[in-house]
Order: structure tokens, then C-alpha cells, then sequence
């Protein structure tokens, strides 16, 4: 009787620890701890907030610039562009970017003058071989698109002020005496000068420019077209004679 008993109370005991673990394994989770993706499988992850930068870049590359007069290239100079920019990160992947940047270019041009005399009608030419220096103050809207990791392509515009530090023109005269008299008589310039202090060029050029590049972690690849938008032209030869400063350029910026 006793040994039954014991059999009764052994049974019982087991019945009652498996129905109790499988209420723990099919019990719903606790409303009022579950988190609420629980509720809305559609949560997505939180977006990281926007905050404002300053990112400092230190920039250098290749510059062509194009003064045009009457639709016809007067003059191209090839040079070397180097400076500081600081980017203003707005949201929504825009950025305002401003700066100053040093160009320093050189060209030649042979500018060719019939002869006047009927006897003598060689070809005359004044060769300008001219040396510039310009500083550049950009401000452009830029947009960034991410590709892949840290890899971000962008596009950008906006226009940029250059200011004439100086224009030196190296003349070789190689015109006869007679056509070097009558430019002179026209007042046109014959040896060494700086074109703007002898009122040739104006300083101030205003551009506008578009572009875009690539950029990989802290190295910026870009290129770009600047088109001129006022008259550089202080003195004409012909009569309403205007010129532009046209030019592009591709630059590598490294991110302080």
C-alpha cells in the first residue's frame, strides 16, 4: 500500500513539471517589455542624424584657360592651380564649398600684321608669350550621390571671381620698322608690359562654372568648365572688341 502510494505522489510530480515547461515554451512574449518591431516588422533602422562639418581640403590640378574675342580663341594659357577649401555640409547630401586658390598660367600667341607697304608684303608678327596669376574665390553647390562604401560620386555649380594679380607679356617683335611705327601710332604696345597696369585687361573676371568627380574616403577627383560671363577687355583694337576668359580644369583635393 505504501509502495503505491509513493508511485502515485512520483507520477504526479512528473506530470506536472513537463505541462509546466510546455506553458514556458509556448507563452506569448510580455507586452508591456517586447520591443516594437515586434509589432511593425516594417521598422527600419534609425537614420543617422545630419550634423554640421567644416571639412577642410587642400587642392591642386590642371587649369587651360581661353580668352575668346568675338567668338575666335585669342589666346589659350595651360597652368597649374593650387589652394585651400572649406565645404559648408548642408542635408540631404548638399554642400556649399568657397575657398582661395592660386593660378598661375603661360601661353604664346603670334599675332600676325600685313605690311603696309605694297613693295614689301611679308607677314609681321608680334609674338606675346604671356605669364598670369590670378587668385580664384569659388562658391559652388555641390551634390553627393553614394556608390559603394565610401565611394560617393557628385556634381557641382555655381560661379567663381578671379582676380588679376598680374598679366606680364613678353613681346618678340618681329615686324619691320614701318608696322611697328603704325602700331605704336595706334597706340598698341610694341615691347614688355604688364597688360593690366597699362589698362589692356581688366582684374576682375566672373565665371560660372559646372562639373562633377568622384570621391574615395578623403581623395577628390573632379573636372570642370568655367565660362566667362563679363568683358575682361579694357582697351580694344576694333571697335566694340570684347574678350571673355573661358576655361576648364581637373583638380585632386585631399581632406584635411
Amino acid at each position: 500500500m505504501k509502495t503505491r502510494f509513493l508511485g502515485l505522489i512520483l507520477w504526479a510530480a512528473i506530470t506536472s513539471t513537463y505541462c509546466l515547461a510546455q506553458d514556458n515554451r509556448n507563452s506569448l512574449p510580455d507586452l508591456q517589455t517586447s520591443q516594437s518591431i515586434f509589432f511593425d516588422p516594417t521598422t527600419e533602422k534609425e537614420v543617422t542624424p545630419y550634423v554640421f562639418s567644416t571639412p577642410w581640403r587642400i587642392e591642386i590640378g590642371y587649369v587651360q584657360l581661353n580668352h575668346r574675342t568675338q567668338d575666335t580663341s585669342a589666346l589659350y594659357l595651360h597652368g597649374l592651380r593650387v589652394g585651400a577649401t572649406v565645404d559648408f555640409v548642408l542635408p540631404h547630401n548638399f554642400s556649399i564649398q568657397t575657398g582661395a586658390l592660386a593660378t598661375l598660367a603661360y601661353g604664346i600667341n603670334n599675332q600676325h600684321w600685313a605690311s603696309l607697304s605694297a613693295e614689301n608684303a611679308q607677314v609681321n608678327i608680334l609674338q606675346h608669350n604671356v605669364v598670369q596669376l590670378q587668385l580664384t574665390i569659388p562658391v559652388r553647390a555641390y551634390y553627393n550621390i553614394k556608390l559603394w562604401k565610401k565611394l560617393n560620386m557628385f556634381f557641382y555649380a555655381g560661379p567663381q571671381l578671379q582676380i588679376g594679380l598680374t598679366n606680364y607679356d613678353l613681346i618678340n617683335n618681329k615686324t619691320s620698322a614701318e608696322v611697328t611705327a603704325w602700331l605704336e601710332e595706334n597706340k598698341i604696345t610694341t615691347s614688355n608690359h604688364d597688360r593690366y597696369l597699362s589698362h589692356e585687361l581688366y582684374r576682375t573676371n566672373i565665371q560660372f562654372g559646372l562639373g562633377g568627380g568622384f570621391e574615395w574616403d578623403r581623395y577628390r577627383l573632379q573636372a570642370g568648365y568655367d565660362f566667362g560671363l563679363n568683358n575682361i577687355l579694357r582697351t580694344s583694337v576694333l571697335p566694340k572688341q570684347k574678350m571673355n576668359e573661358w576655361g576648364w580644369l581637373c583638380t585632386f583635393s585631399y581632406k584635411l
